[in-house]
């Protein structure tokens, strides 16, 4: 039996009355990475995980519920991801306790999540008062959706699609697809994304590329490995000098999940601004 059959997601599961950092369910990393002959000790990429929270409530002083978008911010380097139901579970627990501000709330949440993911997350909370600052913005880059192509090719995922013009001049350039869907390893239901991609090096032939990302739509992974996964053939079939792959999840359960691997050195994550189909 898969250890993914052990977690709540697809399960009907009653909700914690009160906060329960039993209920997060830590999926280890080294099994999807294994397959890519990768090792916890020499990643060849660094990342984060930002997870954005929208159905996080709890109690006041005085009992009074107060509301927030948390955002968590996982390292790509932790052991382990957490499983989005499980996750789900855990902040719901929260509804009926009370803080005597957000911020014991905020570190409460930042132990448990640390404790399941085996490494340091970070929690911020956008709280009421704010949420008319919030944007809508999407991935910048020069899309790759508008070639006329034909596709046949929808799983497994086919890097042979992938080329550079190896002998031309070098570029940086940033690429985007709102075309992205691959499947949740558990359920078999779908998840969407957008995907941006950026680099140095020889030109990546743009019709390779959409149709190397569209054989996803039929992949069974969680999002983490899925963009570890695009990322190392990328370097593999490319060779890029620099690479960062940046993917955008539409929400489910009330949780969206936008992980962010890049070459070392690459330079700042883009900013954590949810998309329009977010």
């Amino acid at each position: 039996m898969s250890i993914h059959e052990h977690s709540p997601l697809g399960r009907e599961v009653n909700y914690p009355e009160s906060p329960d950092a039993r209920v997060l369910f830590p999926i280890a990393r080294a099994q999807s990475r294994a397959e890519l002959g990768l090792e916890a000790r020499a990643l060849p990429f660094t990342g984060v995980d930002v997870w954005n929270a929208y159905e996080l409530s709890w109690l006041d002083a005085r009992g009074k519920p107060g509301v927030a978008v948390a955002e968590l911010r996982v390292p790509g380097e932790s052991p382990n991801l957490i499983e989005s139901k499980s996750l789900k579970l855990y902040l719901n627990g929260y509804a009926q306790t009370r803080f005597d501000d957000a911020q014991v709330l905020r570190a409460a949440i930042a132990h448990d999540l640390s404790e399941a993911a085996g490494a340091r997350v970070e929690v911020n909370l956008v709280e009421a008062c704010d949420f008319a600052s919030q944007q809508i913005v999407e991935l910048a880059g020069a899309s790759l959706d508008e070639q006329e192509l034909d596709i046949r090719d929808y799983g497994p995922p086919q890097p042979d699609h992938l080329h550079a013009h190896m002998h031309a001049r070098q570029i940086e350039e940033a690429l985007v697809t709102q075309l992205f869907r691959s499947n949740c390893p558990v359920t078999g239901q779908p998840d969407w994304a957008s995907l941006q991609i950026r680099y140095s090096g020889a030109p990546i032939e743009h019709a390779g590329l959409l149709r190397y990302l569209i054989s996803y739509r039929n992949h069974c992974g969680f999002h983490e490995a899925c963009v570890e996964r695009i990322s190392m053939y990328i370097a593999a079939h490319c060779a890029p000098r620099a690479l960062s792959v940046y993917a955008r999840f539409t929400r489910r359960g009330g949780l969206d999940i936008n992980p962010w691997r890049a070459t070392p050195g690459f330079g700042a994550m883009p900013p954590n601004l949810r998309g329009a189909r977010q």
